[in-house]
């Protein structure tokens, strides 16, 4: 009988069965794959579970990403929401006295690298205004810190601390008055601020003012942070995505062998990376909601948030549901490609035509276009910047970097052959798969890259964000300010820094103003010059004086400016009377001594020039001088084990609102420093993510090759002989890439510099970097040792 007498054969005229529509067929693959994924067995779950760990990682640091402009936005409100009402346009003016007002004065210190932001305050009324955070106003000697504060206020060795806030604690911040959970925070109460000591009188808090705009260097930076961030991320989810494809495509060939199609076996494929990537959207939105909750305890850089700062922008959100899984389907669609899929095995065409170079050559180089397109960046003027034409450059070029990366590893490998057999085992399995090994090192590639074009820009930029101060801390290290100059005060405050523990010299004086008496129009400036009162060997740090007494006066030029040393000598007019004091107060006449030598000022370490008139203690009562002030300028011997705290606690003694400085030769823009911070941060977490992938690769790679290595094993080959031939395998990718790395992140660095119109300062800047990934490949071979050595046992050559 033939198939046409068959029973089970259509009759003669009857309708063969119609296949499935498209739409019904791709739905059946895709649950097919899916089914694989989620029901495979242990294998299955496996392979399922490398992938979605992977992804998941990515998706968290991609929603921490999102969320960081809500927490920004948070942080400076509460910010805002502490800051002084203005209640005009001067930010100086003070409030009317009133029930309401508050005199306060900032005390702001540091503690060991450490600032601590603080206000002494006093209330004017019974109604006083809180800062936000405080449920009462601190009362005399008692103060409201933040926990940070608390916490480290009662930790043991730092008795100096609490030396220099000797309040009683009577209460704690709340988050509400707080830019971060780690700040320093306090308000302390007093009985004895007066305006004359430097107290400022508000009357409310909250300050609507916008932030000022960053400048255009600022943008290019905080661009080029982002991109550098993220782009790691987005490669290792596409890394993530493949894990575990050879024995998935040794399942699809088994499919082929029952009569599925290749369209078939490629879209049971993308049910199974559809299921992986959808589970580790949970997985990754598990680990950002747990580690949320620990997000106040980690302080990375002096950088903390709060859990509820940490919300992802929705829309942002929304494009990672999207894009996550979208991109698992594509990733895995373009993947098979290159692999042949039949009933008796996979061939994966690859190896027969070789990877090709000049498509990969493009990417890079049009990202080079683009960023030669956006034209060259005007420093110094606020001109709108296209951030976009930036990022679209910058992320074209990294990709192109990755993209590259494999044909040379296949290029190179290709031409390497004997050594000893644990280098023949490892350069003959790169050989035969150098793909997987790529792919683990790509995010180091992109990571190495973008940090190398970034530290030259930051390098390009050093100049424009970093001032030089003109101050000499050779000669002094640090400098202390103060109004309080009553009676004794002018003079004991400095001797008390002169008898602090590590005090080798203070530079102490007495500084007001001095200006000719008489009756002058309302527009008319009286000539006006400084006076400043010392010790003989105060003066001789500030003028170049020879011979001094106490008792002695001086006239001081400025040297080489003779308008300035004219209007000197109409104000300081020898033998005639001269009106002392500034501030509104009732000024005080004292005479110039007539044989008053003429020399010349000297600069000072704060890179301040000197000149005017100057006054030993014994000329001139300097506790009389209304509107003075009392600097010192104070050199310490650095040996002397916590040397800063002992001055600062003195200066916090003499007077808590005294202004205290560091003498540092550059100052650094804040906003500048703050985004260095900030890539930072970001930059040790990519690291840390980066780490964790090429771990759970590396272990992929190991589990699908456990029947070799036990093969091997059987055969008696030596556990250090496997063990030198993954460190091979590892670091024969590695050097590559790093050298695509430091190849590329060159370039972009470069093109980066002419676009901001500077030149490259350090072209050796990478060194650093290529050993930070070098010490990461190390680390993680060493973490992936424990199971090489649990997989090389005979008893994986079992097979079911």
């Amino acid at each position: 009988m033939t198939l046409l007498d068959s029973p089970t054969a259509p009759a003669a005229g009857q309708d063969r069965p119609k296949p499935p529509a498209r739409g019904a067929a791709t739905l059946r693959d895709l649950g097919l794959g899916i089914r694989f994924a989620a029901a495979g067995g242990r294998e299955g779950w496996i392979r399922t579970l490398l992938t979605a760990v992977g992804v998941g990682l990515g998706v968290a640091l991609l929603l921490l990403a999102s969320s960081v402009p809500h927490m920004l936005d948070e942080r400076s409100g509460r910010d805002q929401a502490r800051s002084q009402a203005r209640i005009s346009d001067s930010p100086d003016a003070d409030a009317v006295k009133s029930d309401i007002s508050v005199l306060r004065i900032n005390t702001t210190t540091e503690y060991h690298d450490r600032t601590i932001e603080g206000y002494l305050m006093r209330a004017d009324g019974a109604a006083p205004v809180r800062p936000p955070g405080l449920d009462r106003f601190p009362g005399a000697d008692e103060m409201a810190v933040s926990p940070a504060l608390k916490e480290l206020l009662a930790a043991p060795g730092n008795e100096l601390l609490r030396e220099r806030l000797p309040y009683e604690i009577t209460g704690t911040i709340r988050d509400a008055g707080l830019r971060s959970p780690g700040e320093l925070l306090y308000y302390a109460g007093s009985d004895t601020l007066t305006p004359a000591s430097g107290g400022h009188r508000i009357a409310g808090y909250g300050d609507p003012r916008e932030a000022d705009p960053l400048p255009p260097l600022l943008i290019v930076l905080t661009v080029m942070v982002c991109v550098v961030l993220l782009v790691p991320v987005a490669i290792f989810i596409a890394t993530a995505v493949r894990f575990g494809g050879d024995r998935r495509d040794r399942r699809l060939a088994a499919l082929r062998l029952v009569g599925a199609d290749i369209r078939s076996t490629r879209r049971i494929a993308a049910g199974e990376a559809l299921f992986g990537a959808v589970l580790g959207l949970l997985i990754g939105l598990v680990f950002f909601l747990g580690g949320r909750q620990f997000v106040s305890s980690v302080e990375i850089w002096d950088v903390s948030a709060f859990p509820s700062d940490l919300v992802p922008d929705p829309l942002l959100a929304a494009l990672i549901t999207v894009a996550v899984p979208l991109t698992a389907v594509l990733v895995t669609l373009v993947a098979m490609r290159s692999v042949v899929i039949e009933p008796l095995g996979v061939v994966r065409r690859g190896r027969d035509r070789g990877r090709r170079l000049w498509w990969r050559l493009l990417m890079p180089a049009a990202g080079l276009a683009v960023l030669g397109f956006t034209g060259r960046i005007d420093a110094y003027t606020y001109a709108p910047v296209n951030p976009y034409f930036i990022a679209t450059g910058a992320v074209l070029v990294l990709v192109g970097l990755a993209l590259l990366l494999p044909w040379l590893v296949e290029a190179c490998v290709d031409r390497l052959r004997g050594g000893p057999v644990p280098w023949q085992l490892a350069t003959r399995r790169l050989q035969l798969s150098s793909g997987a090994a790529s792919r683990a090192v790509s995010g180091v590639t992109v990571a190495v890259a973008g940090a190398i074009a970034l530290q030259m820009l930051f390098a390009a930029m050093n100049a424009d964000f970093n001032r030089v101060t003109g101050q000499d801390p050779s000669r002094a290290q640090f400098a202390a300010y103060s109004e309080d100059v009553t009676g004794e005060a002018a003079t004991s405050a400095i001797e008390q820094f002169r008898a602090t523990k590590g005090v080798e010299a203070v530079i102490g004086s007495v500084q007001a103003y001095a200006s000719k008496p008489g009756v002058y129009a309302e527009d008319d400036i009286p000539p006006t010059t400084s006076l400043t009162i010392g010790t003989c060997a105060t003066l001789r740090e500030l003028a170049r004086i020879s011979g001094c007494e106490d008792g002695d006066t001086f006239v001081v030029h400025p040297p080489g400016d003779k308008d300035m040393s004219g209007w000197v000598d109409q104000a300081a007019r020898k033998g005639e009377v001269v009106e002392v004091g500034s501030g509104g107060g009732k000024p005080l006449r004292w005479t110039l001594p007539a044989d008053s030598p003429t020399v010349e000022g000297r600069t000072d370490p704060m890179g301040d020039m000197h000149y005017g008139i100057m006054a030993t203690t014994g000329a001139i009562d300097a506790g009389t001088l209304p509107g003075a002030q009392i600097t010192a300028q104070i050199r310490v011997d650095r040996s002397v084990p916590d040397v800063a705290e002992h001055v600062r606690n003195t200066a916090a003694r003499i007077d808590p609102g005294m202004r205290f400085v560091t003498l540092d030769s550059v100052e650094r823009d804040r906003q500048y420093a703050s985004i260095r911070t900030g890539l930072q941060v970001g930059a040790s977490v990519v690291l840390l993510l980066i780490a964790a992938s090429m771990l759970v690769s590396q272990l992929e790679q190991l589990r699908e090759r456990r029947r070799l290595l036990s093969v091997l094993v059987a055969f008696g080959t030596r556990r250090t002989t496997l063990s030198w031939s993954v460190l091979w395998q590892t670091a024969v990718p590695v050097v590559l890439g790093l050298a695509v790395a430091v190849a590329g992140g060159l370039g972009l660095g470069a093109t980066l510099a002419w676009m901001i119109d500077e030149s490259v300062s350090d072209w050796w800047l990478f060194l650093p970097l290529t050993g930070a990934g070098a010490g990461l490949i190390l680390l993680v071979t060493a973490l992936s040792l424990p199971s090489l050595w649990r997989l090389m046992r005979p008893d994986g050559l079992r097979t079911e």
